[in-house]
């Protein structure tokens, strides 16, 4: 008989809920759409019971024909930072604030200033508290929506909103946990101080566990409605930027996570607790006990070449434009771009930042500007993995798994390669993004396998670009050129900002 494991995730625009197999494989899979609100610019919120409609909906597709008896478990993925805030009977109070919301700046300020500045708030999380962050949305609602905030006795996040649906049960684990603001990602328990520094109840936030422990089961009711079986164990999960590098075999040192999609994510599991010195990074607990998670963001990755396409690119499909790109010299006749079209997280923790091409000449033709843009992107992307292995001197970086639209194209896999001057992957079950990551998660708390690092077992290599060494060395100067023009460019972005 085999055994089942049900995945679900949470997204921005988006429920995926699959089932996988003990080998891995996908069985099925169902993704169902929504729409955000967007009241103001920069403001980004959801109507909470679109996520519970797209659960029971994507769970009717997936289950249709399936042999309950085989379902062993389920667990979840959820889009991180998000703000679901419950009165006492536990009915929502308003529509959830979203992770791309950034409406509170000023409340985060208020935070890290009550915290004992920067170093203060570091050494309370490890993190910096940034608008995204769930913390901020609390004393924005505090503020701005008093009756609000005077009804609100739980704070939810996305994913945990739907395990109270399932269960019963007001429970979090401790990836998504740490994206709150107000988690003590080295102990793995919040923040008690700290949240009574800001004025707040640490009574707010549910009870919170490790990602593999069981959360409860399948209520009689939930069963009804979705046409889960009743009693089906539910297991913790994980915050979407963890779980979905768990889904492609990120859990120690030396193996780097690399996400191209509109924005571009470097990820690294770590087998102990680090110091994020200058909060450049974000330092998450992982999906299994003692394990932790580094990773930085870029506001603009595959964004960047969507915008040069759409813009610049006459039209033309990313095919013709990936052939074109891969037809330029190495370095581009000495063509630079910068992707800060949105400002920059990391490696420059920068709202100023603007995107920039430099060193047009009368070479840079639509070939050149198109590899520039990669090249860009991949340069920044190589910045944060040299802050990830920064923590330790012991850590080296040993291949690369990428995932994402943009790595589709094998051309950009190569040029990773080169750059990175390590083995590139791509494995099995990336596509499925944190579901898959969240079904291996509830293989583990349902004991289908011992530990994570034993589910990771089942991922497939599905490509490999190794690197051509003559081509890394040639880019070792264009990289350290590029990593000067930041620091050039930063006044002039900042005269430009004002006005």
């Amino acid at each position: 008989m085999a055994k089942l494991l049900i995945g679900i995730d949470v997204g921005t625009s988006g429920t995926k809920t699959i089932i996988i197999d003990e080998n891995g494989s996908i069985v099925r899979s169902k993704t169902v759409g929504y729409d955000t609100l967007v009241l103001k610019p920069g403001w980004s919120e959801m109507v909470v019971s679109k996520w519970w409609d797209a659960v029971v909906e994507s769970l009717h597709s997936v289950l249709e024909g399936v042999d309950k008896s085989e379902l062993k478990g389920l667990s979840f993925s959820g889009q991180m930072h998000g703000m679901v805030a419950l009165d006492e009977n536990n009915e929502v109070i308003r529509p959830a604030i979203l992770w791309n919301d950034v409406r509170t700046m000023p409340q985060c300020e208020e935070i890290t200033e009550k915290a004992g500045g920067l170093d203060g708030l570091l050494s309370y999380t490890n993190n910096q508290m940034l608008p995204g962050y769930t913390g901020g949305k609390i004393l924005w609602m505090k503020q701005y929506e008093p009756e609000n905030f005077v009804r609100t006795k739980t704070i939810m996040l996305p994913k945990d909103y739907i395990r109270l649906m399932l269960t019963g049960l007001k429970m979090t684990e401790v990836s998504d946990a740490s994206g709150l603001g107000f988690f003590d990602c080295k102990n793995r328990k919040y923040a008690r101080e700290l949240i009574e520094k800001v004025g707040l109840d640490p009574n707010l936030f549910p009870e919170c566990v490790e990602s593999t422990a069981l959360t409860g089961c399948v209520t009689k009711e939930a069963a009804e409605i979705t046409g889960l079986p009743e009693g089906l164990p539910v297991v913790g999960g994980g915050g979407d930027a963890v779980i979905q590098t768990t889904g492609t075999g990120l859990v120690k040192p030396g193996v780097v996570g690399v996400v191209i999609g509109t924005s571009g994510n470097v990820s690294m599991g770590l087998d102990k607790y680090y110091e994020n010195k200058g909060g450049l990074l974000q330092m998450f607990c992982n999906n299994a006990p003692n394990l932790w998670h580094a990773f930085g963001s870029t506001l603009c990755s595959g964004g960047s070449y969507k915008w040069f396409k759409d813009n610049l690119a006459n039209g033309i499909s990313y095919d013709e434009l990936n052939k074109l790109a891969e037809e330029a010299p190495l370095g581009c006749n000495g063509l630079f771009f910068l992707p800060y079209q949105a400002g920059e997280r990391c490696p420059h923790n920068d709202p100023n930042a603007r995107g920039t091409f430099i060193g047009l000449s009368l070479l840079s033709d639509m070939g050149s500007m198109a590899r520039a843009v990669m090249e860009g992107v991949t340069f920044s992307l190589r910045s944060i993995i040299e802050i990830i292995a920064g923590l330790d001197p012991d850590i080296k970086v040993e291949k690369i798994i990428a995932s994402g639209g943009a790595t589709t194209s094998a051309f950009w896999r190569q040029l990773l390669a080169d750059i990175f001057g390590v083995p590139v992957y791509t494995v099995s079950g990336a596509t499925e993004g944190g579901a898959y990551g969240a079904a291996l998660v509830a293989g583990v708390g349902v004991g289908v396998w011992p530990s994570v690092q034993d589910a990771i077992s089942v991922l497939k290599e599905e490509t490999v670009n190794f690197p051509n060494m003559e081509n890394h060395e040639k880019y070792q100067k264009v990289y350290e050129t590029y990593c000067s023009l930041y620091y050039t460019l930063k006044p002039a972005f900042d005269r430009i900002a004002e006005l």
